[in-house]
């Protein structure tokens, strides 16, 4: 029996003093990191939106842009487990402004791509520049947060996905009229005025975020003493024990990645493409982004819907199960609704899914992985599923340039949803058979 491994016993309840701390810390902390995450998502999505005016002048082709716009996660997967190596050794405050300032930087000079070529070198080095953010802060939260807090923790921080497309839809279709301002096309005011936001937070996360609890200086004594109690038995108190190594011989790591590559993949080949199918269907411009929004106001309502159901009742494997077969389910119906109203409320119900079986997804690794072991472990999942962001975009390229419609593409990312609900089903199972193993060895 590894050091990583625990019973996933029910914890016991949190006493008056914890849940007010806790909420405390909230307070302090997911405003800024949602924020964050929202410019994150924003960053690297918009393009999706840029697309609609520098696709034609640039000359790119839809396999040109398709390529170009998953590219990223190459740079992003390569770097993701040394980053959050780096961040475990040098601290979260020091190592989550550093990647925000350099991705601010390289989003913004997305303004001068010029052709193809600068187009994947830029898009390559946005990947490397973000890797580390989001196991970053979900290692960072299991730091601040016992597991009674973490689902409800992890859905404020997450809802940061959808309310970036709810918003960034509107934001970026209204920064695409700037065009010629300045002598500057729509598209590349929409990555100036988007990428700026994040070098700010940058400079902002390296004077308000505490590594740990105990370095809050808005914290007493006695509250950090209560604090550390809180977290003694979840934490451990021999992180330096469960090694990085470990985490490469646990078949439930290899699952995991497995399923988020593959609902990954739906969700952005979905929505990169998501402004570019409205734009095929006649739709203005300026109506676009309203349009694409409206997937992602429900997916919002829906995050928060199952959090609160995963927090009050548990099985997060049950649930997790439930939201991408909900999702695989929706994107092939979708698929026979001919007319524009009932196929986007196919897509909507598909993003409801997908979107909340990313939150409840990240609350797995957290229940066996600890130490050094969790934050390497929780990168090497992410970077596997993050290839899913280019995988996705490139294969809707691939099959929109040969067939010249949407249909293929979509039956393809709902084949690759349902593909990750078998899969969840094989980790549920596995996970009770080791659980069932665990209890009987105590």
């Amino acid at each position: 029996m590894t050091s990583e491994i625990r019973n996933d016993l029910s914890p016991p309840a949190l006493s008056p003093e914890e849940r007010r701390l806790c909420r405390i810390a909230a307070w302090r902390l997911i405003p800024l990191l949602g924020l964050a995450y929202f410019f994150n998502y924003l960053d690297r999505t918009s393009v999706g939106y840029a697309a609609l005016q520098m696709r034609d002048q640039l000359g790119l082709t839809a396999f040109q842009f398709g390529l170009g716009a998953g590219i990223m996660f190459f740079g992003y997967c390569l770097c993701e487990v040394p980053s959050n190596l780096a961040m475990y050794r040098y601290g979260a405050r020091v190592w989550l402004a550093r990647i925000m300032i350099s991705w601010g930087i390289v989003a913004t000079l997305m303004a001068v791509v010029v052709g193809p070529w600068s187009f994947y070198t830029l898009r390559l080095l946005l990947g490397i520049a973000e890797a580390g953010f989001f196991p970053g802060v979900i290692f960072y939260l299991s730091l601040w947060f016992p597991p009674q807090f973490r689902t409800r923790v992890l859905a404020w921080f997450t809802i940061a996905t959808p309310v970036s497309f709810l918003v960034g839809g509107p934001l970026s279709t209204s920064l695409l009229q700037m065009h010629g301002l300045a002598g500057l096309a729509g598209w590349q005011w929409m990555f100036v005025i988007e990428g700026l936001p994040a070098i700010v937070l940058g400079l902002f996360t390296l004077r308000w975020l505490a590594d740990r609890p105990e370095n809050a200086h808005w914290m007493s004594d006695a509250e950090k003493h209560t604090y550390r109690k809180m977290l003694a038995t979840e934490a451990g108190h021999n992180d330096k024990s469960h090694h990085f190594r470990a985490v490469l011989r646990d078949p439930r790591v290899w699952l995991l990645s497995a399923i988020t590559f593959s609902y990954t993949s739906g969700t952005y080949g979905i929505g990169i493409w998501l402004p570019q199918m409205l734009k095929s269907q006649g739709i203005e411009l300026g109506l676009i982004g309203w349009l694409a929004a409206i997937p992602y106001f429900f997916s919002t309502l829906g995050l928060i819907f199952w959090a609160r159901a995963v927090d009050r009742g548990g099985r997060a494997g049950v649930h997790l199960i439930a939201a991408l077969l909900l999702a695989a389910t929706a994107l092939m119906v979708s698929l026979y609704l001919t007319s524009l109203v009932p196929a986007l409320i196919g897509i909507t119900v598909a993003l409801v899914g997908t979107i909340s079986a990313k939150t409840i997804f990240f609350t797995l690794p957290g229940t066996f992985l600890r130490g050094q072991a969790a934050a390497g472990g929780i990168a090497l999942i992410n970077s596997i599923g993050a290839f899913g962001g280019f995988a996705g975009p490139f294969m809707m390229g691939i099959a929109r340039e040969m067939t010249n419609s949407f249909t293929a593409g979509m039956m393809l990312m709902g084949g690759v949803i349902l593909f990750a609900a078998g899969l969840a089903l094989v980790l549920l199972l596995f996970m009770r058979q080791r659980e069932s193993q665990l209890a009987t060895a105590q």
